[in-house]
């Protein structure tokens, strides 16, 4: 085992110190890099609102142990959220339950519920076991300003936030390094909050499917309604590079790349298929046509095309299966505030 990934290696402690100390940690989780505050600390919460730039009435994500007790943050945990944490946790699966009273309300962003989740990754789950003795709860939004694409690697949020330890350089005091996320994508957020009026809904897609949720809880979850919690990644425009963004179906990219070359264009290209992949675009990035490899690398692909001088990243629309959905709701919610991006360059 790596010594760093034990909750008694020295660099675990000095975080665990740093966040009782109400100070800023950047960790590792298996979905993205999460920009850590003790949940407990209001003072500590505030500051993560600050360094995002997130409207404080965007809830975050508390992350415990696997072996916390969860009525330390809910009034209740429903017999379907058991038996959904029984089957996923730890991974990628946040629940929105009932908020316990001591819970303090900026971290549910003033709302009367709270997001879980208990990460896999053996370095937040090193951090979470040492942090309070496991019973403390980490504030955990994304490691990136609020609205940008989110970090799936250490050297992404020191992009973001510079490197702590250099005086002005950074809002961070720590940033630990656990290499590159495994999922590439946030949590699936399931709310279990309403089940007497609205039964188990879900709010934001993710690796964790509907079709695998309905396997635990006997039905498919609803989509979200009016009435539903916040939640994190929920706004219609997120997860965006600077760049504009174009989605294209496969049928539609040879005819438009052609288009934009005869306007002297530069754009970057994103593309799964190979007829996508003969273009005269200034950067191409293949993609795996696996689901669950191009989530991994979706956001790394995405910053390093944002890095290319474009003015336009063009990326070829995925299928719209299942199996897509948590891709497909990240890249329209990028591709959003750049409407009408592509008639503009022709």
């Amino acid at each position: 085992m790596n010594p760093d990934l034990h909750p008694d290696s020295e660099r675990i402690r000095a975080a665990a110190a740093l966040l009782e100390e109400g100070k800023l940690v950047a960790f590792p989780t298996e979905t993205v890099y999460g920009l850590g505050a003790d949940a407990e600390n209001p003072a500590a919460v505030r500051a993560i609102f600050a360094a995002k730039g997130r409207p404080v009435d965007h809830p975050l994500i508390v992350h415990v142990a696997r072996n916390a007790h969860l009525q330390r943050w809910a009034r209740e945990v429903p017999s379907q959220a058991q038996r959904l944490i029984d089957a996923f946790w730890p991974g990628p699966l946040t629940l929105i339950l009932p908020r316990a009273p001591n819970v303090p309300a900026v971290v549910a962003g003033g709302q009367d519920s709270i997001g879980l989740r208990c990460p896999s990754h053996p370095m937040a789950q090193a951090l979470l076991a040492a942090f309070k003795h496991g019973q403390g709860g980490i504030a955990g939004p994304s490691a990136n300003r609020f609205g940008h694409v989110s970090p799936t690697t250490a050297q992404h949020v020191i992009d973001e936030f510079g490197t702590p330890g250099e005086r002005g350089e950074s809002l961070l005091a720590c940033v630990l390094d656990g290499g590159q996320s495994e999922v590439g994508i946030e949590s699936t957020i399931i709310d279990v909050s309403r089940l007497d009026t609205h039964g188990v809904v879900l709010l934001r897609p993710g690796r964790i499917s509907a079709a695998q949720i309905a396997d635990v809880v006997g039905d498919v979850p609803a989509m979200p309604d009016r009435a539903a919690p916040r939640v994190s990644g929920s706004l219609e425009a997120h997860y965006a590079p600077s760049t504009p963004l174009a989605l294209v179906a496969t049928e539609h990219m040879s005819a438009l790349m052609q288009r934009l070359c005869e306007r002297g264009r530069r754009f970057a290209l994103m593309y799964y298929t190979h007829d996508a992949a003969s273009s005269a675009a200034a950067v191409r990035l293949p993609l795996s046509a696996d689901p669950q490899a191009y989530a991994h690398a979706l956001y790394a692909t995405l910053r390093t095309l944002d890095m290319k001088s474009c003015e336009l990243i063009l990326v070829e629309q995925p299928p719209q299966d299942e199996r897509w959905q948590g891709v497909n709701d990240r890249l329209r919610r990028a591709a959003f505030d750049s409407a009408g991006v592509v008639e503009r360059l022709l």
